[in-house]
């Protein structure tokens, strides 16, 4: 069962305000899509083009698709890129604006199963055969494991904040712990931000927080956070040259990996590089930035994004476009190199003209 699609004409609204594109509004459709899983509310902005793949987003947990997602897209360099590509945003069971609480006894869909439900997507949408994906979180996790499932239906990832791993069982003390002096939002907001930047970034901290307080049922966001809290590892590892590269359970498609220099998530994100084809997987690790990456730096996160893209093959739907310098950290190598990704032979050069990146061993 579908339910009515609904159509509109809009722009959407950032939480933050950043640098925005005056370009033409693009079509906005909602819709509710059934699935073995339950009903996943998505929104697409534009319309599929020819056999381009469509730009597939997942959020984090405490957020949905306009508080993840909005500031990146509204930015005028993706706005470009979506002249080109439809834009598929998921929302998970429960989280969008307005959704209603679930019935008593409801059981939330494991990470595994939210996972399941996106080919449901692609089918309800019909003229959509592939995907690029962007996930922030626990919505990297899920497209993690959509792509490991549905190989040949993912042409790229972009992996924000990722983590590969089952929470493990001092994580999870940890978090019980937490829990019987902080409530929720304590709790999602600890996950998002570092110890600094909720006390730096006021402004930022603030507008989230009451996001996360008022914009959310809280009930049906304990049970997103409670699926993400007992995820299964991932289970991927870095194939061997010669032995298994055939045989390894792996991302097999182009994936960029980002992080925040001062973001909760650095060692979980660097865990999964190290788990990934160095040959395919590159690590961005984002000079002056935290927790979220696509709110705080949606400039350089955009403008990596047009890079991956390229290398993808599909340079003749982006431009490039002027990056001013930012300020660098000892980490950092200032250099006119967007990112350098690891080989079995040394650091491979991807793409020219950008900030700054810190190499990365194999």
């Amino acid at each position: 069962a579908i339910v009515p699609v609904v159509l509109s004409l809009c722009h959407a609204t950032p939480l933050m305000s950043q640098k925005y594109s005056s370009s033409p509004p693009l079509w906005l459709q909602e819709h509710d899509i059934e699935t073995p899983h339950g009903v996943l509310h998505v929104t697409m902005r534009g319309v599929p083009k020819g056999n381009r793949p469509i730009i597939l987003t997942y959020h984090d947990i405490g957020l949905n698709h306009k508080s993840c997602f909005n500031t990146l897209f509204n930015y005028e360099d993706m706005q470009e890129i979506m002249q080109h590509f439809a834009v598929v945003h998921v929302d998970a069971p429960g989280q969008q604006e307005g959704a209603p609480p679930f019935p008593s006894g409801y059981r939330y869909p494991t990470m595994d199963e939210l996972a399941e439900m996106l080919p449901s997507v692609m089918t309800h949408l019909k003229s959509v055969v592939s995907v690029i994906a962007i996930g922030v979180g626990a919505g990297a996790y899920i497209l993690s494991r959509f792509a490991l499932n549905n190989p040949t239906l993912v042409e790229g990832l972009v992996l924000i904040n990722v983590d590969p791993c089952a929470e493990g069982w001092i994580d999870w003390a940890a978090s019980k712990v937490t829990g019987w002096t902080s409530n929720l939002v304590d709790i999602i907001m600890a996950h998002h931000f570092s110890a600094d930047e909720l006390t730096d970034n006021l402004e930022l901290i603030q507008t989230y927080r009451l996001h996360i307080a008022q914009d959310i049922n809280q009930d049906n966001l304990a049970l997103f956070c409670g699926s993400y809290q007992y995820r299964r590892d991932l289970e991927i590892e870095r194939p061997i040259v010669g032995l298994n590269e055939d045989t390894v359970n792996t991302l097999i498609c182009p994936a960029l990996l980002v992080v925040g220099d001062t973001s909760p998530a650095v060692e979980a994100v660097v865990e999964c590089n190290s788990r990934l084809n160095p040959t395919k997987a590159t690590l961005l690790k984002m000079a002056d930035c935290g927790g979220l990456p696509q709110v705080v730096q949606p400039g350089k996160l955009a403008e990596a994004f047009k890079y991956f893209v390229q290398g993808m093959g599909y340079s003749k739907y982006t431009r490039s476009s002027k990056i001013l310098p930012v300020q660098t950290s000892r980490l950092y190598i200032e250099c006119p190199i967007i990112v350098y990704r690891p080989t079995f032979l040394g650091v491979t050069c991807l793409w020219s003209r950008f900030v700054c990146v810190r190499r990365i061993s194999c």
